[in-house]
């Protein structure tokens, strides 16, 4: 039997990242999100990931009366003292206009050779009883000098993962799923999900 979990974004690119991956380590699992319960945006208020993806579950199980799986993530740039960090999906000050962000990245890291940065992925899983648990991944990468690649979201274009010569936005969705921060953190949270929904 299909049990129902709301994924905490209006980001159709994370809704299918999430979907792909469920299929795989949860397909007992039934995805709708946000946007399907007409749940508008949660103000990120928390001072880390862990706060965010927190703070955006609980919010949607107390609305929706479902379990919640919400994710808060971003992009940590070691020369710039880890931002933009909890700040990625508006860092140009407009939430969630990736060309700019990505602009401004660029523009601050422009004569700087250092340009070591990390993914950051934390997920977040609520019930109705108040339960939770977290789950955390990393991938490490740097950041290249102009966008390249039209697949993924965010700053996927200008992300070159460690070890690799393309960017997260030149890869397959399966071949960044089995790299991506998201995906680990998918991966650890995700045999944990059928059985913290049979609890609540």
């Amino acid at each position: 039997m299909k049990k129902t979990l709301v994924l905490a974004t209006r980001n159709k690119g994370k809704v299918l990242e999430v979907e792909r991956m469920l299929k795989i380590h949860a397909p007992e699992i039934s995805l709708i999100s946000m946007a399907d319960l007409d749940i508008g945006d949660i103000e990120e208020t928390g001072n880390s990931f862990e706060e965010n993806a927190l703070l955006k579950a609980s919010t949607v199980t107390k609305l929706s009366g479902l379990a919640a799986l919400a994710d808060d993530s971003g992009l940590a740039i070691d020369c710039l003292n880890g931002e933009p960090g909890i700040f990625s999906a508006r860092y140009s000050g407009v939430h969630g206009d990736d060309a700019a962000n990505n602009a401004k990245v660029l523009r601050l890291l422009d004569g700087i050779s250092d340009r070591s940065a990390s993914f950051i992925a934390v997920l977040a899983l609520t019930r109705p009883d108040g339960q939770s648990i977290i789950s955390r991944g990393e991938v490490a990468g740097q950041i290249i000098f102009s966008p390249s690649g039209d697949q993924g979201f965010g700053y996927d274009p200008i992300f070159q993962p460690a070890g690799f010569n393309i960017t997260t936005a030149q890869m397959s969705p399966e071949m960044k799923d089995s790299i991506s921060h998201r995906g680990k953190a998918l991966a650890q949270i995700a045999p944990k999900i059928s059985p913290f929904l049979s609890l609540s």
